[in-house]
């Protein structure tokens, strides 16, 4: 399994004073040397912590793939085809959540159509296209007749539920993983993962790619980004039934 590291809330820290730290570039430079797989970063359109500097930097000095999140916003796309990242994956964006809430609404035509045109010409820039969506059957079957690359599974519910609930988001996630293997997909997964709940989905054999950020982040102000990573990793290890 793949783990990238979501460094959007370390700008998030350098934002709140509008300074110069802590970098973003500095945070991925150190994950990488922890042994990271990849960076991904989020450039939202109201830039709320990471900038369009950040992105240019990261694309020029990290060594390990970048998956850059986007919205469907003409500004962005046009950012991430001159900028060419390994990755670019499209999820759905408001400006009054505090996180990204839930998947991709790929429920009507009028919606797949809408995200059509940027998959195309992030594909026609040599862009590796990922969908953000929720783990239904048909956001699967929409995403694979869009012609992208993978799809990131929308963890977020199985993060809130406890007890038998969660046990069932995890069967949920087990299914669309299977699915979207099925449909030719590359299947990843993220959202509101932890130290505490990322063994189950770990262990879910068809996912091949977790993108985690803030629980991270948050363990690397006390203990460091080196070793929040590798703390991190570790864990993904073992849920594989790898050495830890």
């Amino acid at each position: 399994m793949r783990f990238f590291v979501n460094i959007d809330h370390v700008a998030t820290v350098r934002e709140a004073r509008k300074t110069d730290e802590p970098d973003p570039v500095r945070a991925a430079v150190l994950a990488e040397l922890a042994g990271v797989d990849g960076i991904t970063v989020h450039l939202r359109e109201d830039r709320r912590h990471i900038q369009d500097r950040d992105v240019h930097l990261l694309a020029e000095t990290i060594r390990t793939p970048l998956n850059l999140e986007l919205a469907v916003v003409d500004a962005i796309v046009d950012i991430a085809c001159d900028l060419r990242p390994h990755q670019a994956t499209i999820v759905p964006e408001s400006r009054q959540e505090i996180t990204t809430e839930g998947g991709l609404d790929l429920s009507t035509p009028q919606a797949v159509e809408r995200v059509r045109p940027v998959v195309e010409r992030l594909q026609g820039h040599g862009v590796r296209t990922s969908l953000f969506i929720d783990p239904d059957p048909g956001a699967l079957e929409a995403s694979a007749a869009l012609g992208v690359d993978a799809v990131e599974l929308h963890t977020g519910e199985y993060a809130h539920a406890r007890g038998a609930a969660a046990g069932r988001q995890v069967e949920r996630l087990q299914a669309a993983a299977g699915q979207g293997r099925e449909l030719g997909l590359a299947v990843h997964a993220g959202h509101g993962l932890t130290y505490e709940n990322v063994t189950p989905v770990a262990a879910i054999e068809p996912i091949e790619e977790l993108n985690i950020g803030h629980s991270v982040v948050s363990r690397a102000v006390l203990v460091g980004m080196e070793a929040a990573v590798r703390e991190m990793a570790a864990l993904l290890r073992r849920a594989r039934g790898g050495p830890s």
